[in-house]
């Protein structure tokens, strides 16, 4: 074991720098928390519970902008996950975890373990894992370390997801370059619960026993939590001691056997929380810290698969596949009996105590005595400086950007084979999305869709942003990616219900990038509080930089949507001939930050116009009332590319043609005004349909069967065979990727 520099030492080298506490926090440990100087291992603890991924020290003033409210929410903020009512006595249970740090140094393990910690935040509330989801952001496809990053990321995701057996139904993936040098892996989880079955994760009852279940500890992780609160650069691409590796077939016997205890015997069980981000000291002290209990742990009793590991090493790693029990303790047989059916240890480490204090024991000397709560709520809480940045004012003072189109057939070609756009069925194809056999639409539509069994409903959920809109205007940008998900969900047949997020940002000390996360954050909050859906769980990554230059702010929003009849499931794709088409929405000269903006000019410029939110609530609740009216053959939302894209999107699934006539202009077929669907309804529904829509919804035009996109602007008359358009289309990523 190596010598651990004194308290003395630690103070005088200033060596709790390098974990990231600063000279001022140092000194409110040292004189006000403790009257004394850390030791090694309590200078530790506080180095990574007070760092920006377990404290959110940075960004807690934000977050309380988010409402997370409201009837349907059974469980907000501040557990493992969010829960949320769903009838029946039945709860859905969702969170969103990042993991872009570790994707980009081990980018199969970190996104493996980025898979594996977020399943473990929902069935450590008691909930069976139903649907994963994700949501990625990568350089562009032109060299090959972005081509390494993809591929071994998506392995990643796919490995950890199809051997625990939890489908992978949907997500999102963009290209832009400020992402080649720090990545963004974004996964989502999704369970379902009955509400009796509820956990907390909370230590709470004097002698009541500390259990630690599942692998061994070892010396892989530590300080993860700290890596990633800090900003990436290349001298720190091989910081390879601070990624885990995960073992997803360890995680499903972890799992079927906590889902056995909790469903099982109840009564055995006082609280239950994973060994996510700082290992067993961010799980140990929050569950003591939120019962008001304190904890002795005794440390040698430690299942560990390295010799001779400190108490700072064990406290710290970040080992995967680990959940911390508080049980009662005449019931410790029984539990010990439960996980070894699963050949899984589960061993006494400790007990709760009525005081307030976190004490560790180790080799039998006390190495850690400090209050619980000084590790969980006497965080400090910095309220950063704001400035806005100066693109933003030029944004706003230039002429918008409108594309001057020469060839519009090649155009439309061109934009189907942009890598944001196209086909990322040569991604999701790594996954299994039907295992379990309860899905029902499969990644490729506007949301995933999963049944609930044993009723008629089914879940909608979906991953959404477009970083360029909020990097362009992060109020409305924050705003948008609310909507595009509730559009997504909507166009499914859903209706919104809750959020979670992930909120990717640089160096929140860059007044710039605060404001930026700032801006976002009321964006945000407004479009949650219209939409009625509150935010029950998330997560902030922040020091997304490489070689001090940041991503564009991305803050990825994670959306749930109840479906209350299964034969209102709606896809995107045209069904039958002589469908009618109807363009729910206006079309305006929408190309700032858009993907024809970027394609043609190389970079995205100008502000965000024509955007209402009122409008966007509008339209997607006519759009609603007309599925649940069975009134819908087909809906897709419009997104990135436009009407272009989304006629062609809905063509390609069943070579279903169209002839549309429109009365816009050509570069309008590129447009990204927001709050659009395409709609096909069967011609005997056409009365009905247009009586409830009034004057919202325009027809343009009826799918055929010539296998044809046939289309007539004001300016022009274009006619691509749908092969041809599918072909640019699917096969734009395999070939980048040769």
């Amino acid at each position: 074991m190596i010598q651990e520099p004194t308290a003395r030492e630690i103070e005088e080298t200033k060596l709790y720098q390098e974990w990231g506490l600063t000279d001022s926090e140092y000194r409110l440990i040292k004189n006000d928390i403790l009257k004394r100087q850390p030791n090694y291992t309590e200078a530790g603890l506080f180095s990574v519970m007070w760092s920006e991924h377990c404290s959110y020290k940075n960004s807690r003033p934000v977050l309380s902008r988010f409402p997370n409210s409201g009837p349907q929410v059974l469980q907000g903020p501040g557990e493992g996950a969010g829960v949320i009512d769903i009838g029946d006595g039945k709860a859905v249970v969702f969170k969103a975890e990042s993991h872009n740090h570790p994707s980009a140094v081990e980018p199969y393990e970190g996104a493996a373990t980025g898979v594996g910690g977020i399943i473990r935040d929902i069935f450590s509330m008691g909930a069976t894992p139903i649907a994963l989801l994700d949501s990625l952001r990568f350089g562009e496809l032109d060299n090959e370390r972005t081509k390494y990053l993809m591929s071994e990321i998506v392995s990643g995701i796919g490995g950890y997801g199809n051997c625990i057996g939890i489908p992978t139904i949907g997500g999102e993936t963009s290209f832009d370059p400020c992402y080649e040098g720090n990545p963004l892996v974004n996964a989502m989880c999704v369970g379902l619960i009955e509400h009796k079955n509820i956990q907390k994760g909370q230590a709470k009852g004097n002698g009541n026993l500390v259990i630690y279940v599942g692998a061994k500890t070892g010396r892989d992780g530590i300080h993860g939590a700290t890596f990633a609160s800090d900003e990436f650069a290349d001298d720190k691409e091989t910081q390879r001691s601070a990624v885990q590796v995960g073992d997803p077939f360890m995680e499903k016997l972890l799992m079927d056997a906590c889902l056995e205890l909790i469903l099982d015997h109840p009564d055995w069980l006082v609280g239950i929380q994973d060994m996510g981000a700082a290992g067993l000291v961010s799980s140990t002290a929050e569950m003591a810290s939120k019962a008001g209990s304190g904890m002795v742990l005794d440390l040698d009793k430690v299942p560990q698969r390295e010799t001779n590991m400190s108490a700072y090493e064990m406290m710290l790693s970040e080992s995967q596949e680990r959940m911390v029990l508080c049980i009662k303790p005449e019931f410790e047989t029984e539990v010990t009996d439960l996980f070894k059916k699963y050949d899984l240890e589960a061993v006494n480490i400790g007990y709760v105590t009525e005081s307030t204090d976190y004490i560790l024991i180790h080799e039998g000397k006390i190495v850690a005595n400090l209050p619980v709560d000084s590790l969980t709520s006497d965080v400090p809480v910095y309220h950063k400086e704001q400035k806005e940045p100066a693109r933003i004012n030029q944004f706003k003072n230039q002429d918008d950007f409108i594309p001057e189109i020469e060839n519009v057939r090649e155009t439309w070609l061109d934009l189907l084979r942009q890598p944001t756009i196209a086909s990322k069925a040569s991604l999701y194809e790594t996954y299994d999305s039907q295992v379990k056999v309860n899905t029902v639409v499969k990644p490729g539509s506007d949301a995933g869709v999963i049944r609930i069994r044993e009723t008629n409903k089914a879940l909608a959920m979906t991953t959404d942003c477009n970083a360029r809109y909020i990097y362009l205007n992060p109020k409305i940008g924050g705003q948008i990616a609310v909507s595009e998900a509730a559009r997504n969900i909507v166009a499914s047949g859903g209706r919104p219900l809750a959020i979670t997020d992930c909120l990717n940002y640089g160096r929140p000390e860059n007044p710039e990038v605060f404001w930026e996360f700032d801006q976002s954050a009321i964006g945000i909050s407004e479009a949650c509080e219209l939409f009625n859906t509150p935010v029950i769980s998330g997560n902030v990554s922040l020091y997304n930089e490489f070689n001090e230059q940041a991503i564009y702010p991305t803050p990825m929003i994670g959306m749930v949507g109840l479906i209350k009849d299964v034969k209102h499931i709606t896809t995107q794709d045209f069904k039958h001939l002589n469908d009618l088409l109807y363009l729910i929405g206006t079309t305006y000269d929408d190309f700032n930050g858009s993907e024809i903006q970027k394609m043609v000019s190389g970079k995205i410029s100008g502000d965000l116009t024509h955007f209402d939110l009122k409008q966007e609530k509008r339209n997607q609740e006519l759009v609603l009332e007309a599925i649940e009216s069975n009134l819908v053959e087909s809906a897709h939302d419009l997104a990135e590319g436009g009407l272009a894209v989304a006629l062609s999107e809905s063509a390609f699934k069943n070579d279903l043609g169209m002839t549309v006539e429109l009365d816009i202009t050509d570069a309008q077929l590129f447009s990204e005004t927001q709050s659009r669907f395409i709609l096909s309804v069967n011609p005997a529904n056409a009365e009905a349909f247009e009586k409830l829509m009034e004057l919202n919804a325009q027809k343009i035009g009826r799918v055929t069967a010539t296998q044809m996109i046939d289309v007539t602007t004001k300016d022009n008359h274009i006619v691509i065979a749908v092969a041809e358009a599918k072909h640019a289309w699917e096969d734009a990523i395999p070939c980048l990727m040769k």
